[in-house]
């Protein structure tokens, strides 16, 4: 019988973004993003990034799903912000749990 392990929402939460960050093109317009303070059409992203628009989107949409990003649709086009609240949670649970594998490395 395999073993059912059940994760905190914390962990949960931070894999998920972990996950949403796991590909360069999507740091790339994370950083695009948060570096404009403003936003930004999907399709001035595909001009700088070496990868289609359907590839374009489908990082979007994960960056979506971790609610790190929003788009507002403007016929026929969607323009892309950063989520500044959840951007916010998603730093400070990064600084957290590195903090405290840190500090765990410390006391060893």
């Amino acid at each position: 019988m395999a073993k059912k392990v059940k994760f905190d929402e914390d962990v949960l939460e931070l894999a998920l973004i972990a996950k949403a960050l796991s590909h360069p093109a999507r740091v790339f317009i994370m950083k695009k993003l948060t570096g404009m303070n403003s936003c930004c059409y999907s399709g001035d992203l595909v001009e700088e990034l070496p990868i289609g628009r359907s590839t374009l989107s489908q990082h979007l949409k994960e960056l979506k799903h971790a609610g790190l990003i929003q788009g507002e649709t403007e016929p026929p086009f969607i323009k892309y912000c950063i989520n500044h609240h959840n951007w916010e949670k998603a730093r400070a649970a990064f600084l957290q749990f590195l903090n405290q594998e840190e500090s765990q490395t410390i006391q060893s």
